[in-house]
């Protein structure tokens, strides 16, 4: 069900401030995140080792963790380096700690081998930490399996009826738009549609001035989707006829949207976005209309997302069937499914290795006697 070899969204970095210690369940195993007192974010199981008291119920102190039902102190690694009333600690007593770092404002855990964990393969989004890109980073909770998410996002077409007053405009981005690009990629995808000489979306309308507000636009999205469930969106609205599909830009306006699934269990997400722009100067109140407007789309989302979860727990022989516009999200789907099979292969073959390594062989007559 889920790839562990890979660089999860934990959280956003704003939720660890002022020394909280944040629980989050995470691919069905339960998280501790906290700060140290560098900085440095520290992500261990939410469990004592001990009793199994949750750890976000006890005491940060300094770089460490102590655990409020008994007192064992947990360093950063996991090691526990102090039980009250007993002098010796046992050297292999501790949790479980992963491999965590902060960049551009997210916390990125890794739930798998923490050998293989490689900063570098962590997607970049350069716009993030870019101070002429502004937005408001946010979140939002799934009562639904992630892959659904990553299905919705991977249709624009969806955009004309699930979103026709807000995020869409019309039902005819349905009709007369097809993608003018489809370009599969190891881990993930890159969409391209454009819709040509249309009223501007709601979402859109209600942050330009008012000269612009009625004029028509041409319409440009690129969707990148990238293992385990990562989007970014990059929309251009240009002036009508202003030549914007062969190179122009002048005139334009443009936005980057972020979003970021992370599951907590099979049947639900962690969902993480922000939709930034680059023309809002100081006016700051269009970052929040557009986020406003966002919720307002995600809510009209959510709400058909989490029914068909409903659907398909209802009947689990219920098989999806494809059409012409799910050509991304199909590709999608097996390549995850690819890279899942090939790491649970993985795990099945090293285990079968280090279980026939600890193997002692049994001579006959042993056998014998012992039966």
């Amino acid at each position: 069900m889920f790839l562990k070899n890979c660089w999860y969204v934990a959280a956003w970095d704003h939720e660890l401030i002022d020394g909280k210690m944040l629980a989050r369940t995470l691919l069905e195993q339960p998280v501790l995140l906290y700060k140290s007192e560098s900085g440095k974010v520290v992500a261990l199981e939410d469990r004592c080792c001990h009793r199994g008291v949750p750890l976000h119920l006890g005491r940060r102190e300094g770089d460490c963790v102590r655990c409020m039902y008994h007192g064992l102190k947990f360093d950063p690694s996991g090691k526990c380096i102090q039980i009250p009333g007993q002098e010796v600690v046992p050297p292999k007593l501790g949790v479980r700690s992963f491999p965590v770092l902060s960049k551009d404002g997210l916390v990125w855990i890794w739930m798998g081998d923490p050998a293989k964990a490689d900063p570098a393969d962590i997607i970049d989004f350069p716009y993030l930490r870019d101070p002429q890109w502004k937005g408001i980073p946010d979140y939002m909770h799934y009562d639904a399996n992630w892959l659904l998410i990553v299905d919705n996002l991977s249709d624009f077409a969806h955009l004309a009826f699930v979103h026709t007053k807000t995020l869409g405009g019309s039902e005819e981005y349905a009709y007369v738009t097809k993608p003018v690009a489809i370009e599969r990629q190891p881990r993930g995808f890159r969409v391209e549609r454009w819709h040509m000489d249309a009223a501007p979306p709601p979402f859109h309308r209600k942050v330009l001035p008012a000269a612009e507000k009625d004029r028509h636009v041409d319409r440009r999205n690129i969707g990148h989707m990238h293992i385990p469930g990562i989007f970014f969106l990059e929309s251009m609205f240009s002036p009508a006829g202003s030549g914007s599909e062969n190179g122009n830009r002048e005139g334009s306006r443009e936005y980057r949207n972020c979003q970021f699934m992370t599951p907590e269990t099979r049947r639900t997400t962690h969902f993480f976005w922000t939709y930034l722009n680059n023309f809002e100067g100081d006016d700051h109140n269009v970052s929040r209309s557009l986020h406003q407007s966002l919720i307002e789309g995600f809510m009209e989302d959510k709400h058909l997302i989490e029914a068909q979860q409903k659907v398909l727990d209802a009947d689990p022989e219920f098989r999806m069937l494809a059409v012409a516009a799910d050509a991304a999200l199909s590709h999608f789907r097996w390549t995850f499914d690819k890279l899942v099979a090939a790491e649970r292969s993985a795990e099945a073959a090293s285990k079968a290795a280090t279980t026939s390594a600890g193997t002692i062989p049994i001579k006959p007559q042993q056998a014998g006697a012992s039966a």
